[in-house]
C-alpha cells in the first residue's frame, strides 16, 4: 500500500480509501465485515462513510452502513488503526426522512452525536458536509444556473462555528466538504483564513476518466490551497470496469439494479469507455486498474475511494495500487479526453 497524509495534518492515510455506500442494501453486514477485514490486511487504513448510506437513500435503511462499521469496530477493536470519515447529509427531497433543518447548529450537533453512537466511537477523524445547502450545479449537473429565489442565506461562518465546537469537544478532528464547487470551497477557506475558523482539509468529489470536471478549476484550488481531493466514483458506478460495454454485467450489477443512476450511461460515456478499454487492452491492463491508477496518481488526489459489491472486485481494485501508468499511456488517455471531454459531468 502507498500512504500520504491528510492535508494540514499529521494523519497518515492510505492512497486507497475503502468506500462503504453499498453495505446494508446491496451488500450484507457479513460482506461488509469481509471487505473491511481484507482491506485492512492489504494496508488500507482509511474508511469513508456517511449517515446517508446505504445508497439509494431510503428511510428503512437509513444509516445502516454506519451501524455495520460500528459493529465491526467493536468486534475487532481496531478503531485506533482506522482513519474514519463520515458526513452530514445536506438538504433535499431525498433526505427529508433524515432532517429538514440542513446545517443549522442543532442539526450538525445532533448528526455528529448520532454518527458517533452508530459507529461506536468517541471521535471521527474526518467529518464532511455531504453537499451544499445552496442551489448549485453539483451531482452531475453540467452548468450553473442562478436562481434568485434560492432561500439559502450565507451561513459559512455559522457552519464553521458549529464544527469548531465539535472539534473543541473532541468529537471530530478534521473537517471537509463534498460535492462542492469552486466558489463554496474558497468561501470556506477564506472564512477560516480571515476569521480564525477551522479550515477544510479535504474535498470529496466525483473524479474519473469520464468525469474530469474537477480539473476545470477545483484542481488549482486543491494544489494552491492544500485541499486534498478524496475522489469518489473513480469506477463510474462500475462502467469503467468495461463490463457494460462488453455485455458482461450480471443482473446484480449496480446499474442493472438501479437504472436511475444514469449519469455514467450516456452515449458519449459509452463511446469514451469503449476507447479507454482499447488503451487498457493494448497495454496489458484491465480497464478497472487503468482507471483507478489514473485517479490515484493525480497530484491533487489525497485518496482514491474504492467501493465494490464483491470480493473479486475489491481485490482487483486494491491491486491497482501497484499500477503506475506511463507517460505514453497518459498521452493516449488525454487524446480520448480531448475528443470526448467529461461526458459524465
Amino acid at each position: 500500500m502507498k500512504y500520504t497524509t491528510l492535508p494540514h495534518s499529521d494523519i497518515k492515510v492510505s492512497k486507497l480509501c475503502l468506500g462503504t455506500m453499498t453495505w446494508g442494501n446491496q451488500n450484507t453486514q457479513e460482506e461488509g465485515f469481509s471487505q473491511m477485514d481484507y482491506a485492512v490486511d492489504q494496508g488500507i487504513n482509511f474508511f469513508d462513510t456517511a449517515e446517508l448510506y446505504p445508497v439509494p437513500a431510503q428511510e428503512e435503511t437509513y444509516a445502516e452502513t454506519e451501524r455495520i462499521i460500528g459493529k465491526w469496530l467493536k468486534k475487532t477493536g481496531k478503531r485506533s488503526d482506522i482513519v474514519l470519515g463520515s458526513k452530514i447529509a445536506g438538504t433535499g427531497d431525498y433526505t427529508a426522512h433524515i432532517r429538514t433543518n440542513g446545517f443549522a447548529p442543532k442539526a450538525i450537533e445532533d448528526a455528529i452525536n448520532q454518527s458517533l453512537k452508530r459507529l461506536q466511537t468517541d471521535y471521527l477523524d474526518l467529518y464532511q458536509l455531504h453537499w451544499p445547502e445552496r442551489q448549485s450545479n453539483f451531482f452531475g449537473t453540467r452548468d450553473y444556473k442562478h436562481n434568485p429565489n434560492d432561500p439559502w442565506e450565507d451561513n459559512f461562518n455559522e457552519v464553521l462555528n458549529s464544527l469548531d465546537k465539535a472539534i473543541q469537544a473532541g468529537k471530530i478532528r478534521n473537517i471537509g466538504i463534498s460535492n462542492e464547487k469552486a466558489w463554496g470551497a474558497m468561501r470556506y477557506l477564506e472564512e477560516a483564513k480571515y476569521n480564525g475558523k477551522p479550515r477544510m482539509k479535504t474535498i470529496q468529489n466525483s473524479y474519473s476518466l469520464i468525469n474530469r470536471g474537477f480539473e476545470n478549476d477545483l484542481a488549482e484550488i486543491a494544489m494552491r490551497e492544500g485541499l486534498g481531493l478524496l475522489a469518489y466514483s473513480p469506477m463510474a458506478f462500475g462502467v469503467l470496469s468495461g463490463k457494460y460495454v462488453e455485455g458482461l454485467a450480471d443482473e446484480h450489477s449496480r446499474l442493472n439494479l438501479y437504472p436511475r443512476f444514469s449519469r455514467y450511461s450516456s452515449v458519449n460515456c459509452t463511446k469514451a469507455t469503449t476507447e479507454y478499454l482499447k488503451i487498457a487492452k493494448q497495454n496489458g491492463l484491465s480497464l478497472a486498474q487503468m482507471s483507478l491508477a489514473f485517479v490515484t496518481q493525480q497530484p491533487f488526489v489525497t485518496s482514491n475511494i474504492i467501493g465494490a459489491s464483491t470480493m473479486e472486485q475489491l481485490k482487483e481494485n486494491i491491486e491497482s495500487i501497484h499500477v503506475e501508468l506511463s507517460e505514453e499511456i497518459i498521452t493516449e488517455i488525454n487524446k480520448i479526453h480531448e475528443e470526448i471531454p467529461n461526458p459524465a459531468t
